[in-house]
């Protein structure tokens, strides 16, 4: 009996040991995911969003969108990031339009290419004084925020910035009347023959609701929406990422019909109250929840780096 005894209390022992060591490797990793998502600022991506809002509604063509687009390049030289502006005329129902998607490249030391998206023109809303603040000022402004953490430290993978023009519809939303950027840009790397170096595509789209709830997007490939809500978990963000599911036409699906794994971090909310409306205001937005979007973003390129 007391060597049984013995042999049992040796058996817990190890077991608590055990406990301990996984313990501390959870505190560890969960420590290392906390380091790996510091510098971005809420408060500073709220002030551009603040600034884009001010401009007014910013569709293509418009004196206001040529104003966000100085703001943007501006911004990015500030950081440091080099500048790439992908100009070109897009075939419209209102006629032919100028758009630029704006790319700031943050250079890394493997050519490997992770595209961080959103768009930052405003829908063309009839009669609606539109200011986009969620629906295009939000992804703009946690974009400029990305490219300042991004440009400041030494990266593995190279990061390309890329705020896409023409996503909203000019008159009625179709395959052809939409995503007017992101369509360009991918058919453009896929001709150059530059599109097999884009590892994955991450967009971002109305991330700045107060009452954050980041859906599941069924198009978007499904190793990388893993990458997303596991991120959010280890982070203590699964409140705000709902289990949800909802397909969503974003600027992801060019970049899916080439072949590029891509995933669309969008919010449910303003699809039930406010999308498309005067009420999308910069009052139903808060740095909080930019900051959460930067966070876990910036845990998902950690990961990525990882893994090469």
């Amino acid at each position: 009996m007391k060597g049984s005894a013995k042999l049992a209390g040796t058996a817990i022992v190890i077991g608590l040991a055990a406990i301990g060591v996984l313990e501390i490797g959870r505190y560890r990793a969960r420590a290392g995911v906390v380091a790996a998502t510091a510098g971005f600022s809420g408060e500073r991506a709220f002030g551009d969003l603040r600034h884009l809002v001010d401009l007014g509604p910013r569709p293509p063509a418009s004196p206001a969108h040529a104003r966000a687009r100085e703001y943007i390049s501006r911004q990015l030289r500030a950081a440091g990031v080099e500048l790439w502006d992908d100009s070109f005329v897009a075939a419209t129902p209102v006629g032919n339009v100028p758009l630029t998607n704006i790319i700031g490249v943050v250079g890394g030391a493997s050519s490997t290419v992770v595209i961080v998206g959103g768009h930052y023109d405003t829908a063309r809303l009839e009669g609606v004084h539109f200011v986009g603040a969620n629906d295009g000022g939000s992804s703009a402004a946690f974009l400029l925020e990305m490219a300042r953490v991004l440009g400041s430290r030494r990266n593995r993978l190279t990061y390309w910035v890329v705020f896409f023009d023409g996503e909203e519809a000019l008159k009625q939303w179709s395959a052809e009347d939409s995503l007017y950027g992101s369509r360009h840009l991918a058919g453009r790397l896929a001709r150059e023959g530059t599109l097999n170096r884009v590892k994955a595509i991450i967009l971002v789209d109305m991330v700045a609701d107060r009452d954050l709830n980041i859906l599941h997007e069924l198009n978007s490939t499904p190793w990388l929406t893993d990458l997303v809500f596991s991120s959010a978990r280890q982070l203590g963000y699964a409140s705000s990422f709902s289990s949800g599911t909802f397909p969503v036409e974003d600027d992801h699906l060019p970049f899916l019909r080439n072949g590029v794994p891509a995933v669309d971090i969008i919010d449910l909310t303003p699809f039930k109250t406010y999308h498309h409306t005067a009420r999308d205001t910069i009052d139903r937005c808060s740095p909080e929840s930019l900051a959460v979007i930067g966070r876990v973003v910036l845990a998902m390129l950690a990961r990525l780096e990882r893994s090469g």
